[in-house]
This record gives C-alpha cells, structure tokens and sequence, in this order.
C-alpha cells in the first residue's frame, strides 16, 4: 500500500466516514454505507448519514427512528427533525420520549396548608452546556389547554387577572429553575444581585437586560432562546391545576420563599426570610419547574394590559402596543404577600425604569421542536 496520506486506503473505503475521508477516497455507499457513517465517532458525520437515509425507504427509516436514542442530542434532533412532518404512523414518535428524565415529589397542600399527597413523578430535559462546567438546564414542557386567569371567587382575586379564557398552549422548554448567578455571570465579571450566590437566582434584572440575555444565549447556542409569554409562563406555572398554587389551596415557607407574615387561605403565619435562597430549594411542580411561586419575580415577553379582553388564546406573546414601556412579571418574591405568588397573579415593572427593586429574575424558554436545539 502506498504511504501517501491521500491515497484511499482500504479501511476508508469500508468505514468511510469513521475519520476525515482521504481525496478519491472511496466510501461504501447504500445502506451499509449509511450504517458505517452512523457508527462514527464524529457528530457531524452521523447527522450527514441521516440525510442520506431518507433516501433508502423503509431501511432508511428505520436507522433514522433508531438515531432518536443516540448519545448525543444532536443527533436527536436531527433524526426528529427529519421525521416530524412525515405522515406515515410509523415516523410518529414522541421525540421526548428520547430526552434524559430526572424524578421528583409533587406536593399539594389544603387550606390549612397540611400535606395531604406526596406522589412520585419525572420530567423529560436536555443539558445545555453553557461551558466553563455549567449547564443551563431546559426542561419539557408537554402542550395542552388551560383556563388562563383568576375564577371569580378565588381569593385575592383582581380586575388584572380576568376575564377567565381558554388557552392552548404549544410545547416548548422552560429553563428548571430561575436564571442564576453563574448561569448570569458563566465568565465572572460584575454581579450586581443584592444577595450573592452562585445557585441563587440573578436579581435586580431589568426587562431589557434579561431579553439580552437571551439573545447572547441564542447567539452562543445557535438556537433562540426568549423569555416565556405570559400564557406560557401561567400554564408552567399551573402545572396542570386549577388551584390558587400548584401546590393547592395555598403555601407555606416550607413550600416556598414569600413573606410568611401574609399567608394565604387559612395557612398560619410562618417565616419570613428577607432574602432570596438557592434555586431548587423547596418542591417543583408536575413539570417539574422549581421556584415557580415566591423566590424571585420572573419577566415575561409580554406588554402589559389591565386586563385580558383581546388576549390571544394560542399561547403567544402578547404585544400588540409595541410602545407600551410596562412588561408583565409573575410569581412573586421572596419579600411578596402569599396572595401575590398565586398561579394567577400579575404585575408589572417599567422597562424605562432604574430597577432597584431585589425581587426580580427571569426564566428562559425555547420552542419545539426546534430543529437548530443543539446545532
């Protein structure tokens, strides 16, 4: 055999794609050679092997339907992207059905707020690596309708947070947990939160910083990242519940950070801590969200409007006066009335305003499918 480096060698010519292919060399072709590309090491050089497979019919096919377990989310989605606008039941497959899942406990309460179930439950996500040892992890959020707003007679209830309507909401992934101050801050620099920690979320954040946020993370990832609107934030939130929480009839400060001196329903006084604490502290909901109630007020993409006449119903953002300077938040804080940390509950924030305020973060969203999710 030759000693030069651009000749073909018999072993490209085998498991060509398995190393970078020498000039003229040759590659086996067909299924076999599809199979071989899909056994390489190199990402990039299995997705080509997908598009490939397309053309191979029922064979083809299944390689593809096979690719949605590789190790590398990548190649998931690649494989899903090539298989969610067909219409044979076969190509049918939940995508996230392939994603990593983690367990946890779903916890309700009654008025009283004493626990009365304790179930076992998982959610499905992805890692996003956002280097230097941090990841930013994005959970999945399963599409659905839901009653939007406060039912007439639920406590608290205000003007803002009607009329009731019903929203359908696509799925998409919801950042697990607020936006920390490593994930903020993943190069070091400048931490301007009042109550320092890498695990505990960024705060003082003004609506345009954390959109900026956002589009630094889009640009980093190449995939767009965005906060969530207002209906999707409500129908994370709930969790799949009509209750004033997703906890039920109300919360505790061992359930959430708020101001315990205000409880909610016919829950005791209890304790106030004057600070933000680390996210994933206290129980999520059944989607497995973290800090949905109390911690840190969360920004939406959303205008505000006193109310929701004229509000879409499709899950949307709603920002039909673009010169409206108010965005919406949600959730609560730490230093907020229990009655202010219900799933319903809205407020508002000028984005013209200096915010000095220690009780607002964000969370971030990302659509899906999104065929760019690890591009």
């Amino acid at each position: 055999m030759s000693d030069n480096q651009n000749e073909p060698r018999e072993y490209d010519a085998v498991l060509g794609g398995q190393n970078l292919i020498p000039v003229n060399a040759a590659v086996l072709g067909g299924i076999p050679g599809v199979k071989s590309r899909l056994a390489s090491p190199a990402v990039e050089v299995r997705i080509a092997a997908l598009s490939e497979a397309v053309k191979y019919g029922e064979a083809g096919l299944d390689l593809i339907i096979q690719a949605l377990g590789d190790e590398s989310m990548q190649v998931k989605i690649a494989a899903y992207s090539l298989l969610k606008d067909r219409d044979d039941l076969k190509s049918k497959l939940p995508f996230e059905d392939y994603l990593p899942r983690f367990g946890f406990d779903v916890i309700t309460v009654d008025a009283s707020g004493k626990e009365n179930s304790r179930t076992k439950s998982f959610a499905r996500f992805f890692p996003e690596d956002l280097g230097n040892g941090i990841v930013l992890e994005m959970v999945y959020i399963p599409g659905g309708r839901f009653m939007m707003g406060c039912p007439e007679n639920e406590e608290g209830r205000h003007d803002s947070q009607s009329p009731q309507h019903q929203v359908t909401v696509p799925a998409f992934f919801a950042s697990k947990y607020p936006i920390t101050q490593v994930q903020f801050q993943p190069g070091g620099g400048y931490n301007q939160s009042s109550f320092k920690g890498e695990k505990r979320p960024q705060e003082t954040i003004l609506w345009h910083t954390a959109v900026k946020f956002c589009a630094q993370l889009s640009q980093q990832t190449g995939k767009k990242y965005r906060l969530l609107s207002e209906a999707e934030w409500e129908y994370a939130c709930r969790g799949g519940t009509t209750t004033p929480f997703h906890f039920g009839e109300t919360i505790t400060p061992e359930l959430a950070n708020y101001d315990g001196n205000y409880p909610y329903a016919n829950a005791p006084k209890g304790l106030s801590r004057r600070e933000t604490t680390d996210v994933g502290s206290f129980p999520p909901n059944a989607f497995g969200l973290y800090d949905m109630h109390g911690n840190v007020w969360e920004w939406c993409s959303d205008t505000w409007h006193s109310n929701y006449n004229g509000a879409p119903t499709d899950g949307s953002s709603w920002e039909r006066d673009t010169h409206n300077s108010y965005r919406v938040m949600r959730g609560g804080s730490w230093s907020s009335y229990g009655l202010n940390c219900r799933s319903a509950d809205r407020d508002w924030f000028g984005t013209h305003l200096h915010c000095e305020h220690w009780t607002i973060g964000f969370r971030v969203a990302l659509e899906y499918p999104d065929p760019r999710l690890l591009k």
